[in-house]
């Protein structure tokens, strides 16, 4: 604790306690604010764990069938087919507020074409190129999901290391500042008051002292 460097008067200290105070509240609300950032935070990040998962299985399914596909195709023949997509997908980004921090929402939109997800014939291509096909596009979501789950965590978790910067630099450096100070000028203003006590008694005693001498003065005259 380091006591800020103010003169030890009672503006000075009734200063300092409404600072102290203010101080006091806002640790309060940041501390609230932390506490309900990482519970939303950790549910965020259970979430992300699921959605990897589905992602991740999708797209194993997907590689799977377009790894397959690709053995039975020439590369000339898979790109050929897949040269002019059937389906146009628009990326809509928005935003919505978490505990003061804006974490974006996607969401795509697909224009349908000619109606299905193929962009070729099926009489040239294996069931394995649908399968894939019908995977990736399946794998969109969850994808699109996670990508937008991540991406809450790490705003999150960097508002959440600034909250704490925030609750620990009142908790461990502003408030026991502000109350060291304010206990230095109580003390400093008691020992004034006990010596302006002192000497106001030797000022009486001075006084008194003067009194009985001009009174014996007085009566040696007489």
């Amino acid at each position: 604790m380091a006591r800020l460097n103010v003169n030890p008067t009672r503006m000075e200290m009734t200063r300092l306690k409404k600072q102290l105070k203010t101080a006091t509240r806002g640790h309060k609300l940041l501390k609230d604010k932390l506490d309900e950032l990482m519970k939303q935070f950790l549910e965020i990040v259970r979430e992300n764990k699921n959605l990897r998962l589905t992602a991740e299985e999708a797209l194993t399914n997907a590689y799977k069938s377009f790894v397959i596909a690709k053995a039975l195709m020439s590369d000339e023949a898979m790109n050929e087919a897949l040269m002019i997509p059937n389906r146009k997908v628009e990326l809509e980004v928005s935003e919505k507020n978490i505990m003061s921090v804006d974490v974006p929402v996607f969401k795509f939109n697909i224009e349908n074409g000619s109606g299905d997800i193929f962009p070729y014939g099926f009489a040239s291509t294996p069931a394995e190129l649908d399968e894939a096909m019908i995977a990736f596009s399946d794998a969109m979501e969850p994808m699109l999901r996670l990508a937008e789950s991540e991406k809450t965590a790490q705003l999150l978790a960097q508002e959440i290391e600034r909250t704490r910067r925030r609750v620990n630099a009142l908790e461990n450096v502003m408030i026991p500042n502000y109350q060291e100070t304010i206990k230095y000028i109580v003390m400093k203003l008691e020992e004034n008051e006990r010596a302006s006590t002192i000497r106001l008694m030797k000022v009486k005693d001075m006084v008194l002292q003067k009194a009985i001498e001009e009174k014996k003065n007085q009566e040696i005259v007489v």
